[in-house]
């Protein structure tokens, strides 16, 4: 009634209405650029008229629609040289099959303005029938203001009317729709991609009848980390009344489906939703062919270079697309040094056949593939939206013969971080999750054995389940340094509003050692519990009063972190200055205590979508040997490394501090990485190891994680009213080669320790307009390399030692590129690149005051 009825009411004049037609789709970054946007416009004329109406409901009616003169061209002028479609004709690119049943007629059903059914032939193409749905699409209407539910070719949504004498403007509530078209994304507000959408169509009428509709749907996605690795897809479609002229008569008829019979027995209700469409990848290179040409840049020499994560990324493209044998046969015919950067990519891609395929190129009852066998762990463990099936085949690995007793830690650990991201997704309730928490939940009173019950701590700390802070509570008291340490730092990691009165108690007893003495590392993972979790004024002020009571380096290790918090503003800093006005707590004898550890905080980077800083702690025993070294990195999600030693004073015949007297000799360093807790790496154990190794130093730093991951990952398929499907897909890998090691000198007197960071950066988006015979697409990327290396050096030939901290950052080089192209599928294409490098000077983090004095003194005295 409202669009093409035949007349008014009362008169019975048949008529066809002309229009003209338009749909047209651009590719863009959001802002524009110059040379004008990737895309293409058809363009046609379409003819309407009322075939059939109810007699008792003139608001039920049965449209032939048919399009004819059909044109397509470029969407942005442009020179012939850049011009896929420069000497083409419509049928030379449609092909005479796809516009013979483009032009063919269809019907389309309304019931009060709604679709009830379009008619058209199963035997069409796929993608001209969604054109034809596109169409139909545009001519839903409601003449009054308000909220309905439509189904049309996007899907079925929530749509609001505005009605203002003469015009009905149409929006589409886009997050209400629900569609088929699978889709998946890092559920991370830093790491992954956001998405900003709208659809609005206004509609000009004449006394109901439509004479414009002019719709105008776009979506940009964007980066988070960087919101200029964006892109945009806008999708138009423009209906104008040309005239009318008499038309073909009625039919008669009880119903729609009898009339529709009556006009070709072939019509059928093909449904408004669209369907999906399988593009070929016509001459595409097989998936050992494309390893054949990405190997070189997986080797470990490339690794710190932006090639590795782009090669990685395209991989993993190709593997998704691959069988379980198409995936055995590039890893049985990799290098053995290319090999574990496969086992990244193949696992990244988290695919059902490249998980099979793992599953079977890895033996984990041999001891000797810990390498390929932990390579594959983490890799699980950074998935950007794993499956449960993912974590039910760690189960089973668990369940089974492990050769490695590293492997079996890894594998708990990694299944705890498995629990947590599942969570994340809503996931929290399937079967496996279920059993998986029950077993770490339960596993550190399951055993008696150090290793396993730091083992499930770890898993626990990864889960980040609120049902494990009584455990974390409980084991944070243990009389085992390594427990406490592993529940403390796990708490830490909770939300504030989950730590309880109990929680709270529990950590200030810790602290203040009021049942049993504690290490000194214990206590300091204590104060920063309290310091973190939203402290009272009086756990402050007994932190304050307790400076003065403590061992020598822990004295000038809380100074240090009180007077950190106080300049960087965190959360603690007004009550820690309330409490510090109080002249008992705050004077000269507690606050000119002498020592070398220390705290520190500061910022790496700071743009308008991230901010990023970090903080560097240390706590050296009072003979000057280091304790704890902790580097946190605070931005797209938290990392750090942690140095720990223990149990050396014996090398230099000095005294251990109260409460160490009785630790084995051991150093280690434990990295936690984007979110996921690592296995701890040992550099030594006992005294006899420590001897060996200090014989055997070689100064060169001991691996604890290197490989390719995939940071953020989005797929999704966008399905345009107009018909056309946008296909997007964001990546982000990062190749990550990180070290650290520990050096004694007895000759000299000096220990170094040493954290060196290694990485490349790539993030790439792609959007594309698929329609077979036509294609559009944009790119755009980002890629970066960087290294942060962390140095202490250490003399301890004196008291108070001396100790120098460096932290640098090299040169960095960035560059951005933004690629457009269109092709037909007769294989001609045009392709538009455009990009910009620049250089980001490296520097030297600024540390405090002392420090820098102390270098002086330490670079002096070298010489």
């Amino acid at each position: 009634v409202k669009k093409v009825k035949a007349s008014k009411a009362g008169h019975s004049i048949p008529v066809l209405y002309k229009f003209s037609y338009t749909t047209e789709v651009l590719l863009d970054k959001p802002s524009g650029s110059k040379e004008g946007s990737a895309g293409y416009r058809i363009s046609s004329d379409v003819h309407a008229n009322l075939v059939w109406r109810d007699p008792g409901n003139k608001d039920d009616q049965l449209i032939q629609l048919a399009v004819s003169n059909v044109r397509i061209e470029p969407v942005s002028d442009r020179p012939e040289k850049k011009n896929v479609l420069h000497g083409a004709t419509t049928e030379s690119i449609l092909g005479k099959n796809n516009l013979d049943a483009l032009t063919k007629p269809f019907f389309l059903h309304l019931k009060s303005g709604k679709t009830k059914a379009i008619y058209s032939y199963w035997a069409e193409p796929a993608t001209i029938k969604n054109l034809k749905r596109g169409l139909a699409s545009l001519l839903q209407l409601q003449l009054n203001t308000g909220k309905v539910i439509e189904n049309d070719v996007s899907g079925r949504c929530t749509v609001e009317y505005k009605a203002v004498k003469g015009q009905v403007t149409r929006t589409k509530i886009l997050e209400t729709c629900q569609t088929a078209e699978p889709g998946f994304t890092t559920h991370s507000k830093v790491l992954g991609v956001s998405r900003e959408s709208s659809s609005v169509t206004v509609f000009t009428l004449d006394d109901g009848f439509i004479r414009s509709a002019v719709a105008e749907e776009s979506h940009s996605v964007a980066v988070n980390t960087r919101s200029s690795t964006a892109a945009k897809v806008v999708s138009r479609q423009t209906l104008t009344l040309l005239g009318k002229e008499s038309g073909p008569a009625e039919a008669a008829g009880k119903d729609v489906s009898a009339v529709v019979k009556s006009i070709d027995a072939k019509l059928a209700a093909v449904g408004i939703a669209a369907e999906k469409v399988k593009s070929e990848c016509k001459g595409c290179p097989s998936l050992f062919e494309h390893w054949q040409a990405e190997q070189k840049q997986l080797e470990p020499t490339s690794l710190s270079k932006a090639t590795a994560p782009r090669s990685f990324l395209a991989l993993i493209q190709s593997i998704r697309k691959a069988s379980k044998d198409e995936i055995l046969k590039v890893l049985k015919s990799a290098s053995k040094t290319s090999l574990p950067q496969v086992v990244d990519a193949v696992t990244s891609s988290q695919t059902p056949a490249s998980l099979d395929a793992m599953l079977q190129f890895l033996n984990f009852t041999d001891a000797k593939g810990l390498v390929l066998q932990e390579r594959f762990l983490y890799a699980c463990g950074f998935a950007s939206h794993p499956s449960e099936r993912v974590l039910q085949a760690l189960l089973d690995i668990y369940k089974g013969k492990i050769g490695s007793t590293d492997i079996k830690e890894s594998v708990v650990i990694i299944m705890g971080a498995l629990v947590h991201k599942l969570c994340l997704k809503g996931e929290c309730d399937l079967p496996t999750v279920v059993q998986v928490k029950k077993m770490i939940l339960e596993g550190p009173d399951s055993t008696k054995v150090e290793s396993e019950v730091q083992m499930y701590l770890l898993a626990l700390k990864n889960s980040l389940l609120p049902e494990a802070i009584p455990i974390f509570t409980k084991y944070a008291e243990s009389e085992v340094g390594a427990y406490s340490t592993i529940a403390l730092t796990a708490l830490q990691r909770y939300d504030v509003g989950l730590m309880t009165s109990e929680v709270k108690r529990t950590v200030n007893r810790v602290y203040h050692q009021n049942l049993r003495i504690y290490e000194k590392n214990v206590r300091a993972a204590a104060a920063d519990v309290i310091l973190s979790s939203n402290p009272s004024y009086m756990e402050v002020k007994n932190l304050l009063l307790s400076i003065g009571h403590l061992p020598h380096e822990m004295n000038k290790y809380m100074l240090s972190k009180i007077q950190d918090i106080i300049r960087f503003n965190t959360p603690a800093s007004k009550v820690m200055q309330q409490a510090m006005k109080d002249m008992i707590s705050h004077n000269y004898d507690r606050f000119a205590k002498v020592g070398s550890s220390s705290a520190f905080s500061g910022f790496m980077a700071q743009s308008a979508d991230m901010t990023s800083t970090y903080s560097l702690d240390i706590l050296y025993s009072g003979s000057g040997i280091l304790r704890r070294s902790n580097m946190n990195i605070y931005g797209a999600s938290k990392g750090s490394v942690a140095i720990e030693a223990q149990g050396l004073e014996s090398l230099i015949a000095a005294t251990p501090d109260e409460g160490e007297e009785d630790l084995e000799s051991f150093a280690g360093m434990s990295a936690l990485l984007f979110d996921v807790q690592l296995r701890p790496v040992t550099f030594f154990k006992g005294y006899s190891d420590l001897m060996s190794k200090m014989f055997s130093m070689t100064g060169e730093p001991m691996n604890v994680v290197k490989g390719l991951i995939l940071l953020s990952d989005h797929s999704e398929v966008i399905q345009l009213q107009s018909g056309l499907r946008a296909s997007v897909e964001f990546q982000g890998g990062l190749a990550i080669d990180i070290s650290g090691g520990m050096e004694i000198s007895l000759w000299y007197r000096e220990s170094k320790t040493s954290v060196n960071n290694r990485g490349a950066l790539v993030v790439s988006g792609n959007v594309t307009v698929d329609m077979d015979f036509l294609k559009a697409g944009l790119e755009v990327s980002f890629e970066t390399e960087s290294s942060l290396d962390f140095i202490t050096t250490v003399q301890f030939s004196e008291y108070p030692f001396l100790v120098c901290m460096q932290m640098d950052k090299t040169t960095f080089p960035v560059s951005e590129r933004l690629t457009k192209y269109e092709s037909l599928s007769s294989g001609k294409s045009v392709v538009s690149r455009k990009g910009r490098k620049f250089l980001i000077p490296g520097s030297e983090f600024p540390l405090h005051q002392e420090n820098s004095n102390m270098c002086k003194r330490v670079f002096d005295s070298s010489w």
